[in-house]
């Protein structure tokens, strides 16, 4: 089997490629594609794949625009971490659709929905326009409302007005709820940016963004540095730059 991957978040692309060789080490992952652009370029220039994996929302836009640019005759199986977004939608007009964290048993029970495709015991469904024009408006406001997190062979939801703050520690991207527990997540901070309310979260510096209520304590330092505790945190050297400042103080305002 010929797969194509389309994910801008590096680790869960290569999620995905152990996970389909875990699962069958024969198929081949012709490529792996982070932007809209790049799956049109791709789709131009290169060989049907039997199947492909698509996320939903890529770094330059929907993933639904590459279909406005090239035509897809090939099964999908989309993925995504936002729960509400036209599931049932996704049942119905493809393959199958996985939601993040992606687990080894929904993927191998997705391959083999598209087995019965390949083995034309299903039709291909057609995924139309009015369907995708649908979708694109529902998925119109981005933010976020909750996560869903991978614990121990279990899923857990975490709705957003449970969390403090995220942050990075090492190679790691984190979640911290007000009830003072911390969740491993599949993004990093840069790609979380944009799907966060900016009128609830604010990134103070390459390794936090935060909520209003995380903060215990701000205090002023030399320099027009400004130095920032958080509840339930250890954490002494968290700083906001000079050049933060202006941006932190008028979000603060909100």
């Amino acid at each position: 089997m010929k797969v194509v991957i389309i994910e801008d978040e590096y680790l869960s692309a290569e999620r995905l490629r152990t996970l389909l060789y875990n699962i069958d080490p024969g198929i081949v992952v012709l490529a792996i594609i982070d932007s809209v652009k790049a799956a049109v370029q791709w789709f131009d220039q290169n060989e049907k794949p039997d199947l492909v994996l698509m996320d939903i929302q890529l770094a330059d836009g929907l993933s639904f625009d590459i279909f406005d640019q090239v035509k897809i005759e090939y099964p999908i199986i989309f993925t995504t971490a936002y729960q509400e977004y036209a599931i049932k939608a996704f049942k119905v007009n493809s393959v199958d659709y996985l939601l993040k964290p992606i687990s080894e048993e929904e993927l191998r029970s997705a391959l083999a929905k598209y087995q019965q495709y390949f083995n034309r015991e299903l039709s291909i469904p057609e995924i139309s326009n009015d369907l995708l024009h649908s979708i694109k408006q529902m998925i119109s406001n981005p933010y976020k409302s909750r996560f869903m997190i991978k614990v121990g062979d279990r899923i857990k939801t975490v709705d957003i007005n449970e969390i403090l703050y995220f942050y990075s520690l090492q190679k790691g991207t984190y979640l911290h709820t007000a009830d003072n527990r911390n969740y491993v997540i599949d993004f990093t901070l840069d790609g979380l940016v944009d799907s966060l309310d900016p009128a609830l979260f604010h990134r103070i510096n390459r390794r936090y963004i935060i909520t209003h209520k995380a903060i215990s304590n701000m205090i002023t330092l030399s320099g027009s540095k400004l130095k920032i505790e958080l509840l339930h945190s250890d954490d002494a050297r968290i700083y906001i730059s000079r050049d933060r400042l202006p941006a932190f103080k008028e979000w603060l305002d909100q």
